[in-house]
């Protein structure tokens, strides 16, 4: 057994002191007693690590190159999305490899234990597939060898260029594939992670109502009858309007009448929802995939998520284009959203919990839901899926329990995490990644090579 004692606890039954945690050799969490003795390294704050639900681990290198106006009068996801498709043209498996290790290594040190990777680049420019089909999906593996984070793989299908069945246009091509050829690389995938830890799972990505044919999506539940299922649904305007026009429903309409959707569904975004859509689908017990830094910076929308709550609904986060990986800031900038909507304060608080709090817990549980990992709580059977907090950082002198999680979301940053375990591999120390030199000089290399690919 390793062990871990820390000061303060968040454990399913509230907040513990002296708090010793006991793993076994396999990651999972064995036994876990409050008011212990101090056994071996001490730590401060000991909370459950979230996942990331949803992650393009490859755009984390285009970050900050499209912030400039472009020839068009109104910049917008449309047009971000265009330069994206010329800078993926330029990617090698290398590439990606290198830039998600980068992508997970900032997500283990900003807290998360899990990346849920909505893996879309499959082929080669032009499209042609790569030898060996799953020959990105064996990068994305392979990038989690070197940062040790609990993977959940979600290979996507992307067959179409919109609701009507047109090809992909050219920047789209090395996402393709038809029904058939999906399978296989799923399959080949799924092999592809065999050598990982046990707590690596397996699920899959039907992209959006846009990209895959209606016949099929009615049809996923049963075509992959194990793991989670992801998919963007309801986040743009153009994209409610050509789904009404050419299927005759809004897109969360129709994929409540018509895709069986459950606790297996995690529907990422979801910021175009009238407050009836919004309550229906949070009811049918899909988790929403939230991703409020990304979902800024495209101008996707707002989501209802007073209303998804209390209805009620279950949530979780990731950082989708990984313009920034900061864990703190996406529940801040979620519920910052909903004060700007609705002129409110504390938009998330209820009698019982702090905002803090109540967002945590949130996002602890439906990231669990989401990725079907045995995680989200601090208590025997449970992955080791652990991060700390600086209770010495200035930051959080003198609070404690509630308030030092709503200290760390809103007047700190995730410069206080000091220490994360994802299935008990202790992954984060004293802040930095065990492995972050070679890994951020296979990323400067990287760099080099993709300088002016926008």
């Amino acid at each position: 057994m390793k062990t871990i004692w820390a000061r303060n606890a968040l454990l399913p039954q509230g907040w513990a002191q002296d708090v010793l945690v006991e793993v076994d050799a396999t990651g999972q969490i064995g036994n876990v007693t409050p008011d212990a003795p101090q056994e071996g390294q001490s730590f401060g704050i000991l909370l459950p690590a979230p996942v990331n639900v949803h992650s393009h681990g490859f755009q984390r290198a285009m970050a900050g190159l499209t912030e400039a106006r472009g020839p068009h009068t109104n910049d917008s996801f449309w047009t971000w999305r265009q330069l994206m498709f010329r800078f993926l043209d330029r990617l090698t498996p290398d590439h990606i490899e290198a830039i998600t290790a980068l992508v997970q290594m900032e997500m283990l040190e900003a807290g998360y234990a899990t990346n849920a990777e909505f893996h879309y680049l499959h082929h080669q420019p032009g499209g042609v597939p790569y030898d060996n089909l799953a020959e990105t999906s064996q990068r994305i593996a392979a990038a989690a060898a070197q940062t040790g984070i609990g993977l959940c793989l979600l290979p996507v299908h992307y067959q179409f260029g919109g609701c009507d069945g047109r090809g992909l246009a050219a920047g789209q091509v090395r996402f393709g594939n038809d029904l058939e050829r999906f399978q296989r690389l799923h399959g080949e995938a799924t092999n592809a992670l065999q050598s990982l830890p046990a707590d690596t799972a397996m699920g899959v990505a039907p992209h959006s109502l846009r990209a895959v044919a209606p016949q099929d999506l009615r049809a996923y539940g049963a075509l992959f009858p194990a793991g989670p299922i992801h998919m963007h649904l309801a986040e743009q305007i153009p994209e409610v309007d050509e789904v009404k026009q050419h299927w005759g429903a809004r897109p969360v309409e129709w994929a409540i009448d018509n895709m069986g959707l459950d606790a297996r569904w995690c529907l990422i975004h979801c910021t175009q929802m009238t407050p009836a859509e919004t309550a229906r689908l949070a009811q049918c017990g899909a988790v929403a995939g939230l991703c409020p830094i990304t979902e800024s910076s495209l101008g996707d929308g707002i989501f209802d998520g007073i209303r998804w709550m209390e209805n009620p609904g279950k949530i979780a986060v990731g950082s989708d284009s990984n313009i920034r990986i900061a864990l703190s800031e996406e529940l801040r900038t979620l519920d910052y959203s909903q004060r700007l909507r609705d002129n409110s304060r504390a938009a998330f608080a209820t009698p019982d919990h702090a905002t803090g709090r109540r967002l945590f817990d949130a996002i602890c549980a439906g990231g669990a839901v989401a990725t079907g990992r045995k995680s989200g709580t601090i208590a025997p059977g449970q992955w080791a899926d652990l991060m700390s907090l600086d209770d010495t950082s200035i930051h959080l002198a003198g609070r404690t329990e509630d308030t030092a999680l709503d200290s760390w979301i809103f007047a700190g940053d995730d410069s206080l995490v000091t220490d994360v375990w994802s299935a008990g591999r202790h992954m984060v120390q004293r802040g930095q990644h065990i492995h972050r030199a070679a890994i951020t000089d296979a990323y400067r290399r990287t760099l080099d090579e993709l300088k002016d690919a926008i």
